[in-house]
């Protein structure tokens, strides 16, 4: 299995990301997290290095709802940057929403890898994690 280089937290809550990246830290699943308080902030990142398929993410973990720009509009955007990108990346939607459409409307992106309920379990986590590390070797 390969370990995941880069993954991006993509959310504004600090108490959440705070436990995720020591959730990621304790079981050794990553070695570099990036964190991102809006999709706005991801892209900005993203976007100057997105020939450059090492600096880029393995993994998005990102919110739904979040200010400047939530976790559709980052879709919409990314969708428009993919085909630029050297590197495979895997995103998925971490969101407390239970709301059916939603979870349908996530089902439209097909950059997006699963919809996943929070708060996410080290099972969950582990899975995502070691599944992306086995497609990409």
């Amino acid at each position: 299995m390969k370990k995941i280089d880069i993954a991006f937290i993509v959310d504004d809550d600090q108490i959440y990301v705070f436990g995720l990246k020591k959730l990621l830290a304790i079981n050794n699943l990553c070695k570099n997290i990036l964190v991102f308080e809006n999709g706005e902030k991801a892209l900005n990142y993203i976007t100057p290095i997105m020939s450059n398929g090492d600096e880029l993410p393995d993994i998005i973990l990102l919110d739904l709802n979040m200010p400047v720009m939530d976790g559709w509009e980052f879709l919409d955007e990314f969708t428009k940057i993919k085909p630029k990108l050297n590197k495979k990346i895997e995103i998925y939607m971490v969101s407390s929403s239970i709301n059916p459409a939603d979870m349908e409307k996530a089902k439209q992106y097909e950059e997006l890898t699963d919809y996943l309920i929070k708060p996410i379990s080290i099972d969950e986590l582990s899975k995502v994690f070691n599944e992306e590390g086995s497609t990409s070797e």
